[in-house]
């Protein structure tokens, strides 16, 4: 065996690639050669993201590009073309921010809108568990436990209860409230509430469905 067959590297042994955009000499950028293909995110020691969210994915990849773009932005080798491109990625990025911030605000919205709308097609669900609770009906057993953790879940999503108990006696109040009778009253005061026929719903200040009343006319 020969002198240079001994000498010879390990098949095993790493290769070091120089994939500076910058030359360190010169300063000038370098052209890419046929042997500097870009290496793939494990080669670099980058484990590739398999799972998460494609926005923010997106965001990193902007932001890293972002920040070797400006670290390699030397004042000394910096072009007219180079001071282009990183004005150009600056505005993509603060685009993107402003792209990302619309859809947050839409699936915001669209969330919103999903639970309304689940919460308003069970009001009439509450009007027969009020009904069957004034008929008696639910004083105890399953049924009874069935509609309490119903009631629990929409308190849960921020719905809120205008029943008698909460209105009796509260000023009339025409947004939120729906006069079906007006009769004079010797205990409670004019236009304030006597008595409540059908309750109320009302989420976050919103009212979802006005509150049947009978009002108070006053004393004769």
């Amino acid at each position: 065996m020969s002198e240079n067959q001994n000498e010879a590297p390990s098949p095993e042994e790493p290769v070091i690639r120089d994939r500076r955009r910058i030359d360190p000499e010169t300063g000038q950028a370098r052209t890419p050669g046929a042997g500097e293909d870009a290496v793939p995110a494990q080669e670099q020691g980058q484990a590739p993201q398999d799972s998460g969210d494609a926005l923010s994915q997106a965001e990193q990849i902007l932001d890293e590009a972002g920040a070797a773009a400006e670290a390699e932005a030397l004042p000394a080798a910096g072009s007219d073309r180079e001071a282009e491109l990183l004005e150009d990625l600056r505005r993509l990025q603060a685009e993107y921010v402003n792209y990302k911030r619309r859809v947050d605000r839409d699936r915001d919205v669209a969330k919103e809108q999903g639970v309304l709308k689940a919460v308003t097609a069970l009001l009439p669900v509450l009007d027969d568990l009020d009904a069957a609770r004034a008929a008696g009906d639910l004083e105890d057993g399953p049924f009874a436990a069935i509609a309490a953790k119903l009631m629990t879940a929409l308190e849960g999503l921020g719905l809120e209860r205008e029943d008698q108990e909460a209105l009796a006696g509260v000023e009339f109040d025409p947004v939120r409230h729906e006069a079906v009778m007006r009769q004079p009253h010797a205990e409670v005061p004019a236009d304030h509430v006597v008595q409540v026929f059908r309750n109320g719903y009302a989420r976050d200040g919103r009212v979802l469905r006005a509150a049947q009343v009978m009002v108070s006319a006053g004393q004769d």
